[in-house]
């Protein structure tokens, strides 16, 4: 009796240990934390391109591991960096035209628009009404809204320098993976197939897949809308066109597409007066807006056979929970878990 007590006092203190060190290495790491998952990211999502450039460099992988890391730079981070600068240091031109669009006065309705059956009277009236005063009649009940944004914008300019050290950690720890990623992932899947057997192996490997569809499916797809929407913009002349953009990526990022700021813009250019080149914004606008549908889909099914509404989901979900970094963690988790509970159902079969 008294050995199974000693054993039970030893086990109890040899849990708390283990978790204690585990808790205080947590805590050490807690600063990179960020920096390494969003390097873990970049390097799970671009290990296939950094192979086919050893391959054609004499299978050096120090020339690969350089030349991804400023690929890294130029095309992914780069932007991301300057996207957020130019929204936080243009504040004064974005509230300019915030003033803008509130001052201006709609045109009296068309008269065939009160003469489509079911809605047309109603959508008469209600726009008389709104044409009788200007859009500046709404700014009392923006103002809590607009009074969010400025914060969010004010506090992302006082974190810019931040950030940038953020990214060059960011950099520095995708460039060691990229050095060493064989054995890190060994290490991986040996501990997941430690703690869960096959099952363990398999979340390890699924998170790597679901990790890798949704940079393919959401920042891919995110950088071609914001291209095309910067190629419009440009075309037809709209006004801060680059600050427009820094906007729409991140829009597209967070899944809220480029119409958001496309289509004001354009029906700001047919009420300029401007028709043709507002027709020609709208084209852009619509191709902008609907190419996602055809490029995200089929970019995420290269990545793993998950169904698209799961991957939007945890991409919405993982933004409102974790912020940035839950675009990643979102799908990552209900990828791993959607899997895991449809193998122990068809052992269940």
């Amino acid at each position: 009796m008294i050995a199974e007590r000693q054993d039970l006092t030893r086990i109890t203190l040899a849990v708390l240990f283990i978790g204690s060190i585990l808790v205080a290495s947590i805590w050490v790491m807690l600063p990179f934390l960020p920096a390494i998952i969003w390097a873990t990211t970049l390097v799970i999502a671009t290990w296939p391109l950094m192979l086919w450039i050893q391959r054609h460099t004499g299978n050096r992988r120090g020339w690969a591991a350089l030349i991804m890391t400023a690929i890294l730079l130029l095309i992914l981070i780069v932007p991301i960096w300057l996207a957020v600068s130019a929204v936080a240091s243009n504040t004064d031109e974005i509230g300019d035209m915030i003033r803008t669009a509130l001052s201006i006065r709609l045109p009296p309705p068309p008269a065939w628009l009160a003469e489509i059956p079911l809605f047309g009277a109603r959508a008469a009236e209600a726009w008389s009404r709104w044409s009788a005063g200007s859009v500046g009649e709404l700014a009392p009940k923006l103002s809590p809204y607009m009074g969010a944004v400025r914060q969010w914008v004010t506090a992302t300019a006082g974190s810019l320098g931040s950030m940038f050290v953020h990214f060059l950690l960011t950099t520095l720890i995708a460039a060691i993976m990229y050095l060493s990623g064989e054995t890190a992932a060994a290490q991986m899947i040996r501990f997941g197939r430690r703690l869960g057997g096959d099952r363990g192996e398999m979340a390890v490997r699924l998170a790597a897949q679901a990790i890798r569809s949704v940079a393919l499916g959401v920042v891919v797809t995110a950088i071609a809308q914001s291209a095309v929407a910067c190629v419009g913009l440009l075309v037809a002349g709209v006004p801060f066109a680059s600050i427009l953009t820094a906007i729409i990526f991140l829009l597209c990022l967070i899944q809220l597409g480029p119409a958001l700021v496309m289509a004001p813009a354009v029906v700001w250019m047919y009420y300029s007066g401007d028709g043709f080149w507002a027709t020609v914004l709208l084209v852009f606008t619509i191709v902008a807006a609907t190419m996602d549908q055809l490029i995200r889909p089929a970019l995420i099914r290269r990545g793993a056979n998950l169904p698209t509404l799961l991957i939007l989901a945890g991409v919405i979900g993982g933004l409102i929970a974790f912020g940035m970094l839950g675009i990643f963690i979102g799908p990552t988790v209900l990828g791993v878990a959607y899997t895991l509970v449809n193998a122990w159902m068809a052992e269940g079969e």
